[in-house]
């Protein structure tokens, strides 16, 4: 070391010392040292640090899984071929980044017609071939694509064909059993515990019976499917469907992170959505899957700063599911999953559509843009063929409510209330309400229309009928609700309004005439009963801090309930009839959670339930014995418990008897000694029966009842 250093280095030292003992001597602690101990071990894996990170880490794959051929390319020469590679790009660049593309030329610079794509996964690349292969990219052009390693294995397909061995059947069981029951007792789910315990009960009477009851059955919420036959669970790895009267597993679906579920109308397919892989813009983070096969038919990218869901809406059969994405209405069709006529609905301001429950038609709205109005649409499917249109001016926004039977759509419009423009002033001062009523089932499908001045809360049609109801006003905790009706061929009609009503919910039974006013969450917790019939109002009640209100399925009793993950304390669920009696109360232990188990349409005719209800005495009488059976609090399974006991006592009686004659003789014998004793003396015994009091039983039955 030179001279001239090391007066340096023992210069620095001599600093660093000095400015250490200034620190101390001010009452400053030594600065921290921030390096690991020698011992020092670190358990902390990356995946857990940084998980999102990892995920976008390049990954190394063996083989060509990455890689997709695409043929039947159009044949151009070099001065067609950077418009050609536009095209392609635009058109694979969709389902991910491509790493490499590689056009096959001849020896004069002219395409051979087929290309090689390589993409960063073998998902991208599965999905390319998924969306693409068949496309039409032109008049004389229809795209073959494949995997390349799928182009190896077609190559070497065997001469001789051996068919697949047939797979043994497994029979699944009744899905549908709960509809046999001989008392028309329905299902309901119960989440409580916090959500660690989940139960199926019948609702049955006196009390309800269980059914099954598993813990940690589910991670986060249980679903029934729309015609009751499945029971979904969340998990962190997937979904899974139980059915059966054991409940019994009966398929998987495997998707990471699935959140958010949702069943087809027929339940054929399942919907699952993953908010983990959207946030990465996985292209497998929202999947349609089959239910009866669990094979994932197709996966989507996701928006995920955007997500409404459902995503996807799916017609009445399930032939058809679609999206609206950016001026874009995107229909697919199954089973293929493809596009519908291979090509999307280029729709400039579309913001959203629904579809018919009864058919397959759909209704779309597009915002106002400038000088042009905004619209609803009616157009027909697969034919796309537009039934109706009707321009609406001054739009906010609008919110479409179909009737179930499909018979009307009500088209709530929220509308700017023009003012006088002043300076550094908007030319909009507020909002007030149209509601549009297109009458579907009528010639050219005409349009009627109400107006209502004042903040709508709620809105509902009746599930069997024309009627619907609104509640309006400007609160903060008194409303008006007005029901309306309509007659076929005759307009929208008032039928009543009740004023200042402490309700912001409505709750029709599903089949109809009778609706729930509730006042949930931030009102005052009040129910009221009301039959539309000749709106009475049959009970007016309340159910403290209640947040949910659930219909039967047949409309004969509605529950309400005070959720956990609402409020911490009286979680409970009351169990009330159509006309507002209560029935029971259940408390549970931090109740989280109650769903009805839904019910399949009846397979009788519109002719045969008029004529059940026409002909209903006839079956009076039976019904009048089971509902005294239920008002004197008797159970059937303790009345055949009873059965069962007086059965068994008679038989031990007749058995007893028997044996008593048999050894008549021996027994007198044993009394008179000689068997030979005159027999005048047996003749002259006499038998006696003693009978005492043994319980007195009395059975109150209230005649109101």
């Amino acid at each position: 070391m030179a001279e001239g250093e090391l007066i340096a280095n023992e210069s620095g030292e001599k600093k660093e010392e000095n400015s250490t003992n200034a620190l101390l001597e001010n009452g400053i602690e030594e600065e921290p040292s921030f390096s690991d101990p020698e011992d020092f071990v670190d358990d902390i894996k990356d995946e857990e640090l940084v998980p999102e990170l990892l995920r976008k880490k390049p990954k190394e794959y063996e083989g060509f899984d990455t890689f997709i051929v695409v043929d039947h390319i159009p044949q151009v020469g070099s001065d067609r071929f950077p418009k050609l590679k536009t095209v392609m790009n635009k058109l694979f660049s969709k389902f991910g980044r491509i790493v490499n593309d590689y056009y096959a030329m001849d020896e004069n610079g002219n395409t051979k017609g087929y290309m090689f794509i390589e993409y960063e996964t073998p998902e991208q690349a599965l999905e390319a071939v998924k969306v693409t292969d068949g496309n039409r990219l032109d008049k004389q052009h229809i795209l073959a694509v494949n995997l390349f390693n799928d182009i190896e294995k077609y190559a070497n397909v065997p001469e001789q064909w051996d068919p697949p061995k047939p797979q043994p059947y497994e029979d699944k069981g009744n899905l549908r059993y709960w509809l046999l029951d001989p008392d028309c007792y329905d299902q309901y789910s119960v989440l409580y515990d916090g959500g660690e315990m989940t139960a199926v009960f019948l609702n049955s009477n006196p009390q309800p019976t269980l059914i099954k009851e598993r813990k940690l059955w589910t991670e986060t919420v249980v679903l029934w499917s729309p015609l009751g036959t499945y029971l979904a669970t969340f998990h962190k790895r997937g979904i899974a469907l139980w059915a059966g009267e054991e409940f019994t597993q009966f398929n998987r679906f495997a998707h990471e992170g699935v959140s958010l579920i949702d069943f087809s109308p027929c339940e054929k397919y399942l919907v699952t959505f993953s908010p983990q892989l959207a946030a990465t813009d996985d292209p497998q983070a929202i999947i349609v899957w089959d239910v009866r096969t669990a094979v994932k038919r197709r996966s989507f990218h996701a928006d995920h700063e955007h997500i409404v869901w459902p995503i996807f809406k799916w017609s009445i059969d399930d032939k058809y599911f679609a999206k609206v994405s950016q001026d874009t209405l995107s229909i697919y069709e199954t089973p293929s999953m493809m596009l519908l006529d291979k090509k999307s609905m280029k729709i400039p301001g579309i913001r959203n559509f629904s579809w018919s429950p009864s058919q397959n038609l759909m209704a779309y709205w597009v915002a106002e843009d400038k000088d042009v109005p905004a619209r609803v649409t009616l157009i027909e499917i697969p034919s796309r063929k537009e039934l109706r249109a009707k321009n609406l001016f001054s739009v906010a926004d609008c919110r479409m409510h179909w009737q179930k039977a499909g018979d009307y759509l009500c088209v709530k419009v929220d509308r700017y209330t023009k003012a006088k423009k002043e300076k550094n002033e908007s030319k909009y001062s507020g909002l007030y309400y149209n509601f549009e009523i297109f009458h579907m089932r009528e010639k050219q499908i005409p349009v009627d229309s109400i107006e209502i001045k004042e903040g709508i809360v709620a809105f509902s049609w009746e599930p069997v009928g024309s009627k619907f109801a609104i509640i309006h006003g400007d609160g903060p905790q008194l409303y008006s609700v007005s029901f309306y009706g309509i007659k076929q061929g005759a307009t929208v009609s008032l039928l009543k309004k009740f004023e200042n009503k402490q309700c912001n919910h409505l709750f029709w039974s599903p089949a109809g005439q009778h609706i729930v006013l509730a006042g949930l969450r931030n009102m005052n917790n009040s129910l009221e009963f009301v039959d539309t019939s000749d709106f009475t109002i049959t009970a007016t009640t309340e159910h403290f801090m209640a947040t949910d209100v659930e219909w039967d399925p047949t409309g004969r009793y509605v529950v309400t309930g005070v959720s956990f993950w609402a409020h911490k304390g009286d979680n409970a669920y009351w169990v009330w009839s159509f006309q507002g009696r209560l029935i029971r109360k259940h408390a549970l232990d931090n109740f989280c959670q109650l769903l009805w188990r839904p019910r399949p349409p009846s397979l009788l005719s519109e002719e045969k339930l008029k004529e059940i209800k026409k002909n209903l005495k006839k079956y009076s009488s039976e019904f009048d014995i089971k509902d005294r059976m239920v008002l004197s609090k008797v159970s059937k399974d303790i009345l055949e418990r009873r059965k069962r006991m007086m059965n068994e006592f008679r038989n031990y009686h007749e058995k007893r008897t028997d044996h008593l004659k048999a050894q008549k003789t021996a027994f007198l014998e044993l009394r008179y000694g000689d068997k030979n004793q005159d027999e005048n003396e047996a003749d002259n015994i006499e038998e006696e029966t003693v009978e005492f009091f043994v319980k007195q039983e009395e059975i109150v039955i209230d005649e109101e009842e």
